[in-house]
């Protein structure tokens, strides 16, 4: 298990993308189809772009050693429901296979979490595959209750 204080959790910076399109291109769960593939680089800078450009959305690296061993993206969203409050919800938590149980992700979590608090939403949630057993007892141990059913359609 490593310190804490040994992982740095900070935004993502153009220069990460390669490191962080590897990391979504090994996960053969998720079914996103990342790819490490060249020509596929002009798609996840634009993406890029867009994350950068919000004030509501965040990209997030963990590092270890100066490598990024972790990421995850923050949206925060506001609804009438709840008063009018506002939620955050966690997505595309990934920690590179070599290092996981090594406690990146709860560092991850707990930073996002910490986000969260200081700007006063009232709610983090997140999703996860129904596949990942493990990322399920992990959020759970993290304080995480599983409330809801989600629902997806892919559109072409």
């Amino acid at each position: 298990m490593l310190e804490s204080s040994d992982i740095l959790v900070r935004e993502a910076r153009k220069d990460d993308l390669p490191a962080l399109v590897a990391l979504f291109a090994a996960d053969a769960l998720g079914g996103h189809g990342d790819t490490t593939d060249p020509e596929a680089f002009a798609d996840y800078a634009r993406a890029f772009a867009v994350i950068e450009a919000s004030p509501d959305q965040t990209l997030y690296v963990a590092q270890y050693g100066g490598e990024v061993v972790g990421t995850f993206q923050t949206m925060v969203t506001t609804s009438l429901t709840g008063r009018g409050s506002s939620a955050m919800i966690i997505e595309a938590v990934q920690t590179r296979a070599d290092m996981r149980g090594q406690g990146i992700g709860a560092a991850m979590i707990e930073f996002a979490i910490a986000e969260a608090k200081g700007r006063g939403v009232r709610r983090v949630a997140l999703t996860s595959n129904a596949l990942r057993k493990d990322a399920h007892r992990f959020y759970e141990r993290l304080g995480f209750k599983p409330s809801h059913l989600g629902f997806k359609m892919a559109l072409k």
